[in-house]
């Protein structure tokens, strides 16, 4: 790996494209290396791991919408919808938005943390989706679908938005718009005119993940895709973009991020070094923001030694910095401690999580957020007795660079009433690949098999398996294929709207 300085460089001393953030991640994205075998298998893994949390959330609203919007859009040998038949194409960008709200409505799927947040996941279907559409192989995907999670893990490393309420898809539209690059065999210069475009209007606030969280926490990264691939199409037939995008004097960094003295290290894969970075990412085992994944597991360890609820006193959960203050007491948001709160505010209420997990030693995608769940009075009454705090031992293994030491999880302190604790911590969720029980390919079938059952015929589900697990073989005939399809009478239509629209 190279370690690139990046910082604000006023027009008086312009920045030559070759020295630009932007242009050292399309000379990346251009590099032709080979996939390396286990990246290779643990792309397969997270299209299954995509694939299985699309289905689960396919009729919910959200997803409803997006998909209506999207078969607004058709387009012959264009790109596939989760849920429809192959044979329904749309233009590429619309299958992104659909595609990608599916597979983050659920908070379900892959996550790396460092000094910022991320779903690197959300690469997958704007990519897909041009693939679908150009007509590449399962090769060309796998090559552009590494290129996606390299780029985002690498800027993740290194550039914080969150700090400056800037929400992490700003980290996105660059990586889905180098992954698109890689995956089209484009240019240096297209890549780096299109990595520029897409980091350009990806930049949001953080309201989105604030308050009463709206549907809007799933639509932001596919939005996010689909504005990367708009952002290439544009590139590719020769259109520019605001440069330097990170370092100029009015850019993204000097005016959204630390400002004209920020200096950032980004490391990047030196030129012939494979692109590795989906390696170090990590998937959900429960239907939960990432931080509270060891929580949870932690919680299931210890509610056998809790005989009575009514005698706790109170929770202390000790957790890093990150956890504190976006899912924790930290946040100073009511709306977390509000049983009427929506199931996305619930996702980011890690005592509301704990309360949970501490009392039905199980966690559900649907079960465990429903209003009847969340309302339960010995609940209720639970959850207004945690609270968390930063412990700096937790923040510093948060951003430690060593896997061995690099943690996210907590320790949980039960007081109960006659002065008693139990206490006990957990660093690293079962499913990590240093956890308990780390995932490997029958783990992500599981997952699919149990979140798909009863929504997807068992062929379609075979079919969909052995498909998939060929994907570096896959013809572009064969890669058309690459969705999944519910029976006709189990896939509801959104709300009519604009694109609709009939005079």
């Amino acid at each position: 790996m190279i370690t690139h300085q990046v910082r604000v460089h006023p027009e008086a001393d312009r920045l030559p494209a070759a020295g630009q953030l932007a242009w050292k991640i399309a000379e990346v994205a251009a590099d032709p290396v080979a996939v390396a075998p286990a990246v290779a298998e643990m792309i397969i893994n997270r299209i299954i791991d995509n694939a299985a949390v699309a289905v689960a959330a396919i009729n919910r609203h959200p997803v409803a919408a997006a998909r209506a919007q999207a078969l607004a859009h058709p387009r012959a040998a264009g790109a596939t919808v989760f849920g429809c038949p192959a044979d329904i194409r749309v233009h590429a960008e619309w299958a992104a938005w659909a595609n990608g709200t599916a597979v983050r409505e659920l908070d379900y799927h892959d996550t790396f943390l460092a000094a910022e947040y991320s779903h690197p996941g959300d690469n997958i279907p704007p990519l897909l989706a041009v693939a679908q559409q150009c007509g590449r192989s399962g090769a060309d995907l796998l090559r552009g679908i590494a290129t996606g999670y390299e780029i985002q893990v690498d800027l993740v490393r290194a550039i914080c938005l969150h700090k400056h309420k800037i929400d992490h898809v700003a980290h996105l539209g660059p990586s889905a718009a180098a992954g698109i690059g890689t995956l089209l065999g484009l240019d240096v210069p297209t890549i780096y005119q299109s990595v520029q475009q897409a980091l350009h209007v990806t930049t949001a606030t953080r309201q989105s993940r604030k308050g009463e969280i709206s549907s809007w926490k799933a639509f932001a990264p596919s939005h996010a895709g689909k504005l990367a691939v708009e952002a290439v199409d544009r590139a590719m037939r020769g259109e520019g973009a605001p440069s330097p995008i990170y370092e100029g004097e009015d850019s993204v960094i000097a005016w959204m991020l630390d400002g004209k003295d920020a200096l950032y290290h980004v490391p990047l894969p030196a030129p012939g070094e494979a692109k590795r970075a989906i390696l170090d990412t990590y998937t959900k085992e429960h239907s939960a923001e990432y931080q509270s994944q060891a929580l949870i597991d932690l919680a299931f360890r210890m509610r056998a030694k809790v005989k009575n609820w009514d005698d706790v006193a109170d929770i202390l959960i000790e957790t890093s910095h990150h956890t504190h203050f976006v899912i924790g007491t930290g946040a100073n948001d009511p709306q977390k401690f509000d049983p009427d709160a929506s199931r996305e505010t619930l996702d980011h209420s890690i005592m509301y999580i704990v309360a949970v997990a501490l009392q039905d030693g199980t966690w559900h995608h649907v079960r465990s957020y429903a209003p009847e769940r969340a309302r339960r009075a010995d609940t209720v009454a639970l959850w207004r007795k945690i609270r968390t705090v930063e412990d700096k031992r937790w923040t510093a293994r948060y951003h430690a660079d060593d896997p061995a030491v690099k943690a996210f999880g907590g320790r949980i302190i039960i007081r109960m009433t006659d002065g008693s604790e139990i206490a006990d911590e957990l660093a690293v969720a079962n499913a990590h690949s240093l956890g308990a029980t780390p995932w490997q390919r029958p783990d992500y079938i599981r997952k699919f098999e149990t979140l798909t059952h009863g929504l997807l015929d068992a062929a379609e589900v075979r079919r969909f398996l052995d498909l998939v697990q060929r994907l570096p073989a896959l013809t572009a005939a064969e890669l058309a294929g690459l969705t999944v399809a519910l029976p006709a009478d189990h896939l509801e239509r959104g709300r009519t709207g604009l694109f609709d629209w009939r005079a």
